[in-house]
């Protein structure tokens, strides 16, 4: 299917009313549709204007005003898309923005599906699917670092690490593609010895930037802190003092909490979801018992473990064995912070006898709140600096599995000693997965998965 075929037409900016609407028209026959309905002011002419200007002027509909524009012009291929293309600035009425949207539609363009702008940006060559998957990042961006992430992957960092590491493949499989033309003359053009070396620094690379995912997933949506501990440990309480607002019951009943409770919060740029849970005990009560399920699972699935406790639960043991409990259910790349709560009561005489990570702090009275949120940012600084780059995306980890499966098998190959023609095969399955990444190897499928979930008029 040729996707640059049809005129499209949609609105850009978020639906509803506002100052200003913007509506995007491209494709081959964008200059034709727009002219029979804009009339520039000055008596000029549309087809006249060169790109990266701009015209005022009036739309109509059948003699009809129906309103006073702003018209921006990109030519082809200097556009967003790299088709001709035009953005009209009308007011946003959406009675406005509407009756614009069906004239186009009357005149020839069609409506626009999701993601159709970026697709065909990606299919004019203006930037790698990669990249288009970046601009989606880039509108969802909620804070500083999710930001940077789809920067440096709309600028190309990562799409250009992977077509450094194809093209070292590539060169390669061209060698040992080319002994098997030579096959009856038992020559040997690629170095074994050096392809070992090579695949293995590209296993190297390709691992680490898999490795980052952990990290880079989190720092996308938001790192996952879930706060835990035994029943009126004051988790809730802290839960709303981290977010300087009354999200939580609090209450001196044990078990209020039956259920998590979840609400997010931007520190010194850094995305955190923070996940009150159901106190840990044991219980006869069938729905405290599921609140605690789900408590343990938030443990399993956070990025940082905040267990707060109390002095007494300590000095009793009880808080150290449930410690040592959560410790032992943690996923590898997650990290637990001891905080021991109400100091207001008792003070904080008992904090050198707690593990390292471990913060004194009155959650009602607000104390000790500083020292545990820069600890919070420590944690996210660090992660995101282990890695010049950091992977993000979910297809990406994919494929990056899948290339570093195949260059494994290439290593068994050498070690085995295979015929070139099975070496052959396992660089192309891992220059393949390579290249689902930038999109090099499509398919119609994977393209309407991804631009799917972009939002009309992007």
């Amino acid at each position: 299917m040729n996707h640059n075929e049809a005129t499209i037409a949609a609105l850009a900016t978020h639906p509803g009313m506002a100052a200003i609407a913007v509506i995007r028209i491209c494709g081959p026959l964008a200059f034709d549709v727009v002219e029979k309905v804009f009339r520039p002011a000055g008596g000029k002419v549309l087809k006249d204007a060169v790109g990266y200007s701009i015209l005022f002027g009036k739309l109509h509909d059948s003699g009809k005003v129906i309103d006073e524009v702003l018209l921006s012009i990109f030519r082809a291929p200097h556009s967003y898309t790299g088709d001709d293309t035009l953005e009209i600035s009308c007011h946003g009425s959406v009675f406005i923005q509407q009756e614009i949207l069906q004239l186009l539609y009357r005149n020839g363009a069609e409506p626009a599906l999701p993601g159709a702008f970026t697709l065909r940006a990606f299919l004019n060559g203006k930037m790698d699917l990669s990249q288009a998957e970046a601009v989606a990042d880039l509108i969802a961006s909620g804070n500083q670092t999710s930001h940077a992430l789809a920067m440096q992957q709309l600028r190309g960092g990562f799409s250009t690490r992977i077509k450094k590491l194809r093209e070292d493949l590539l060169n390669f499989l061209a060698l040992i593609e080319l002994e098997l033309d030579f096959s009856t003359e038992d020559v040997e053009f690629a170095d074994r010895s050096t392809l070992e070396t090579l695949v293995k620094h590209i296993l190297d690379v390709i691992e680490r930037l898999r490795d980052s995912y952990a990290m880079g997933n989190v720092l996308k949506n938001g790192i996952p802190v879930a706060i835990v501990g035994m029943p009126n440990a004051g988790k809730s309480t802290l839960l709303n003092a981290l977010l300087n607002e009354e999200r939580a019951i609090v209450s001196d009943i044990a078990g209020t909490t039956r259920d998590t409770v979840e609400d997010e919060v931007v520190l010194d740029g850094f995305g955190f979801r923070f996940i009150d849970t159901a106190g840990l005990r044991e219980t006869s009560d069938t729905i405290e018992r599921i609140g605690i399920e789900r408590s343990r699972k938030s443990i399993r699935e956070a990025a940082l473990v905040l267990y707060v406790f109390e002095p007494e639960t300590w000095r009793n043991g009880s808080a150290k064995s449930e410690l040592e409990r959560i410790v032992q259910e943690v996923s590898d790349h997650a990290k637990v912070l001891c905080v021991l709560n109400k100091c207001d009561v008792v003070g904080s005489a008992i904090l050198h006898e707690l593990p390292g990570n471990s913060f004194s702090i009155s959650a009602k009275e607000g104390r000790g709140l500083d020292a545990l949120q820069s600890a919070l940012v420590s944690f996210a600084k660090a992660g995101s600096e282990q890695n010049d780059l950091l992977v993000s995306n979910a297809r990406h980890y994919t494929a990056l599995g899948k290339a570093a499966d195949s260059l494994h098998a290439v290593l068994r190959g050498l070690e085995l000693r295979i015929s070139g023609d099975l070496l052959s095969r396992d660089l192309r399955d891992a220059l393949d997965a390579l290249s689902e990444i930038t999109g090099e190897v499509d398919n119609e499928e994977v393209l309407g998965t991804i631009f799917g979930k972009f939002c009309i008029g992007k």
